[in-house]
């Protein structure tokens, strides 16, 4: 891809353009809607990962030389796309096929090559607007940027300096995301008693009858049924100037029938939450050479690159307040009740009156800083027709990220209070802490979320932490012809390199002592690892201009490689490229890889999150059309018919390395042909190619997600399900609270397979005044499988949500004189999922089906004399994401999280091009 391509696209940055289908094969990417979910990166990163093997399995260099991982948090294990240098960059050079032997060990899928401008000279200016025209107005993306090269008779020198905003997305922004609903077919749909119609929710991790805010719970009293629920006694209720005269849900002593549907789940602040993420980024870049006129007609370069990242996301969050038994924050009203023992805020008191605070909006910010030097010379070698290369290079990620937070231990303080003699209250322990603001009382503006600023500032505070990636790597290469043989010459490049990596996050103190009021804990990741590599290639012309064969050549490579964390291994690849005539090119590769585990992955402190309570399997167990497995294993576990789980399910991730992981091996195989048919005069030219992939990996290092662990667990055979084999061993119910705990730490996964086709169609024909060029690419995938345990069997997810079996680009443009025009038009095959979850799709509550997406974009462009226009739109047709239905899949509004899908509408570019 060529960065003119890039810009009649409308791609506003490299992310862009590497995230987009024609790179990735419509394989789900990290991007900035993934803002409100844990990543790989933290907050704000954006990762490229090719044949859907994830970022860590895909190798992205800059001048074929490592882009280092960069991002915060713990788990900094990738290439962050933002760090690239748009301005400078020429081309992208993708190379979708596994190649470990060549370019080392996280090159299992492939890779991602960004070569910037050569023997730039001159001065460019560059400027570039997105403009949503379907989202009031907002995540609109602006870059500006400055291009500068000159040479000299021994020298020369480049560089750029570029900012880049992206404005933020809400979901009040999208009209698809304004009301999530939770989509379920037959009738199911949980519909709000107030209005008849199906509720809104705008969280994304909880269905409409979800997480309760603007209520309280109390032990059973009588009271009056609000509209939709029934019964006389209840212990939740919706608060008013009477407190308890309007209530919500629970069946009480008086008889009638839980109806969760009556609680609040809705808060118009919810509509402020990320869509996407706003970012800002500063990137200055620079190259340069000098000619020594020694050591071999040497030249001495180097390269320098900074990066500035600011990103944040805005969030919603629920506030479950405890009052102690007997405490004068409660209103007399309510001073029977006693809610539950003390869940961490009471000093082990009882829990009074329990209440369910919609809070409002908070923020989680990054700032990453990134640099990269890299110095090296490159000369003649003292063989003839051979050259060498010598580079050092050190790069380094600093970030400091923050999130907003209610301190547990403030939170203890301000609730147990005293009177201040003035009608009002005043926290017990003010002597020794006078900063202490005392609680407010609990009344109906409290529950509804008005709370007072001065406790708010008190308790709600930032919790900082920093992250810091550092990578050295010295390598040295030669290159040149071998010896010649009747073909032709034999040519061969041999090198050694050395890597060490140190990561090291250190959580802000409150997350790691746990004092994060009903949040993830995180422990400090510390850790390095390094590797030695020998490897060589070599090309021998083994026939040419023979019968039957124009060309026949052999590739071979192998790397010898050996880490300190997990030893040596050899890996190699061996290619054939055959033309028997001129115009039929068959081609085929085998090889072999072993990848140690990143740094993350074997070292990222064990971290404590928690999920809803709805994410538990056996609740409503007995309901029609659950899987009969699940009713039987939930059975087996003594839970009642009716279970509805109270308690949050207990998520642990950590490191492998103290569990024994291993570093994970894998073989790929390709085979294509390619067409270039010489075509009458004046039809123009022709090429066409097809490739057969196949890439398996052993003992692959990965996580599986606490959700499909859950599902695949208590979906298991009742057999594997009592033996606890399987996905099982990673779960546990404590047999008194029946709380969930689920394991979803690095594993080696036994297989991961992928086998699929491209094919691409380039035809080119001059028309009139001008020429027409039309390409095609079309990615389809055979086989998608995983399985976890060795003796587990096979799971294809080929065709299922956000695994299409087929996706595609075509483009067609139009050049003449000074102008050119382009359409483009990107596909994603429809998918579903009943299958996999063992849904009838004419009975089941689910909608798990989407269907085919097309993305439509035009542009014209106009070089004049020393400036080029670009203009276009994206989403031409204003195609919106198709929508499913809730609790399978992770969605934004109704629409899956998919980054093959576009969330920002019809988006109007505008491109400026000035030379000087």
């Amino acid at each position: 891809m060529t960065r003119e391509e890039a810009t009649l696209q409308g791609f506003a940055s490299t992310t862009e353009a590497l995230q987009s289908t024609a790179v990735t094969g419509g394989t789900s990417q990290i991007t900035n809607a993934y803002g409100g979910y844990v990543v790989n990166g933290g907050g704000g990163v954006n990762t490229i990962g090719l044949r859907g093997m994830g970022p860590s399995r895909t190798l992205v260099l800059l001048n074929g030389r490592r882009v280092s991982p960069a991002g915060s948090r713990g788990s900094v294990g990738a290439a962050d796309l933002n760090v690239l240098p748009t301005a400078m960059i020429d081309r992208v050079e993708v190379l979708r096929d596994g190649a470990s032997s060549v370019y080392g060990s996280d090159a299992v899928a492939g890779v991602v090559n960004i070569e910037t401008r050569k023997n730039f000279e001159g001065l460019v200016f560059e400027a570039q607007r997105n403009e949503p025209l379907e989202a009031n107005g907002a995540g609109g993306s602006t870059r500006f940027s400055l291009t500068a090269g000159a040479r000299g008779d021994r020298w020369r020198a480049a560089g750029s300096i570029e900012h880049y905003d992206r404005d933020e997305l809400t979901l009040r922004d999208r009209a698809f995301t304004r009301c999530q609903t939770d989509g379920f077919l037959q009738g199911e749909d949980y519909i709000d008693p107030l209005t008849g119609k199906s509720k809104c929710y705008p969280i994304t991790t909880t269905g409409s009858n979800g997480s309760a805010i603007n209520s309280i719970g109390t032990s059973f009293a009588t009271g009056v049924a609000a509209q939709g629920a029934v019964g006389t006694s209840f212990n939740r209720w919706r608060p008013n100037s009477g407190v308890n005269s309007g209530v919500i849900g629970f069946e009480g002593v008086g008889g009638g029938a839980n109806n969760l549907n009556v609680r609040d789940t809705f808060d118009d602040r919810m509509l402020n939450e990320s869509l996407i993420s706003p970012v800002e980024i500063t990137t200055i870049y620079g190259e340069g050479g000098y000619q020594l006129h020694a050591l071999g007609n040497a030249e001495l370069y180097g390269e320098v690159l900074f990066n500035n990242r600011k990103s944040s996301q805005t969030g919603y969050r629920q506030l479950a307040l405890d009052y102690a038994k007997g405490s004068p924050l409660i209103p007399s009203n309510l001073a029977f009740s006693t809610f539950s023992p003390d869940q961490g805020l009471n000093q082990d008191q009882d829990v009074g009156v329990r209440a369910f605070i919609g809070f409002g909006n908070d923020t989680s910010k990054q700032e990453v800083n990134f640099s990269r030097y890299v110095v090296g010379l490159k000369g003649d070698f003292f063989l003839p027709d051979w050259r060498y290369d010598v580079s050092a290079s050190y790069s380094r990620s600093r970030s400091d990220y923050t999130s907003e937070q209610f301190l547990t231990d403030r939170l203890i303080e301000t609730l147990d209070v005293v009177s201040n003699g003035a009608g009002g209250f005043e926290c017990r322990a003010l002597a020794s802490n006078p900063g202490c603001i005392a609680a407010p009382a609990l009344s109906s503006s409290v529950v509804g979320g008005k709370l007072p600023k001065d406790w708010v500032d008190y308790v709600f505070r930032p919790v900082r932490g920093t992250t810091e990636f550092t990578e050295t790597i010295l390598s040295a290469g030669i290159d040149g012809p071998l010896f010649s043989l009747p073909a032709g010459q034999v040519v061969g490049f041999f090198g050694l390199e050395y890597r060490k990596s140190e990561i090291d996050d250190t959580p802000g103190l409150d997350s790691q002592t746990g004092n994060t009021y009903n949040y993830s804990t995180s422990a400090i990741t510390r850790g390095s690892d390094s590797v030695w590599e020998a490897f060589g290639e070599i090309e021998a012309p083994l026939l040419r201009d023979a019968p039957f064969a124009k060309e026949l050549t052999l590739n071979g490579s192998f790397r010898y490689t050996d880490y300190d964390s997990y030893g040596d291994d050899t890996t190699y690849k061996i290619g054939l490229v055959y033309r028997p005539i001129d115009w039929i090119t068959v081609r085929g590769t085998y090889g072999t890889s072993y990848r140690a585990p990143a740094l993350f992955e074997q070292f990222v402190g064990a971290t404590t999150g928690f999920q809803s309570s709805t994410q538990d399997r056996c609740n409503n167990y007995t309901a029609p059309g659950v899987n009969p497995n699940r009713v039987a294993n939930c059975t087996a576990e003594g839970l009642a018919a009716d279970y509805q789980s109270t308690q949050s399910v207990r998520v642990i991730t950590a490191g492998g390395a103290d569990a024994g992981l291993k570093a994970e091996t894998s073989t790929n195989k390709t085979i294509g042909l390619v067409l270039q048919p010489p075509l009458p005069s004046g039809w123009g030219d022709l090429a066409f190619a097809v490739d057969y992939y196949e890439i398996e990996v052993k003992n692959g290092v990965d996580r599986t997600g606490f959700s499909n662990i859950l599902t695949r667990c208590y979906d298991s055979n009742p057999a594997d399900f009592n033996a606890d084999v399987g996905f099982c061993r990673l779960v546990e119910r404590d047999s008194v609270t029946h709380a969930l705990t689920v394991h979803d730490s690095y594993v080696n996964l036994a297989t991961d397979i992928v086998k699929g086709l491209d094919y691409t169609v380039r035809y080119r024909k001059d028309v009139g005044p001008g020429t027409a060029l039309f390409n095609l690419a079309i990615t389809q995938y055979t086989e998608v499988s995983n399985k976890l345990f060795e003796d587990d069997p096979l799971e294809d997810y080929k065709g299922m949500i956000n695994n299409p079996e087929f996706t595609g680009t075509a483009d067609v443009s139009y050049a003449w004189d000074k102008w050119r025009v382009r359409y483009g038009v990107e596909w994603v095959k429809g998918t579903d999922s009943y299958a996999y979850y063992e849904e009838d799709p004419a009975t089941s509550q689910y909608d798990l089906a989407v269907g085919d997406y097309w993305l439509h974009n035009a542009s014209v462009q106009y070089s004049g004399e020393g400036w080029t226009l670009t203009a276009g739109v994206r989403n031409l047709l204003n195609e919106d994401p198709p929508t499913i239905s809730s609790g399978v899949y992770n969605r934004i509004g109704n629409a899956p999280l998919y980054s093959g899908y576009d969330y920002l509408g019809r988006t109007a570019f505008l491109n400026l091009t000035k030379s000087f």
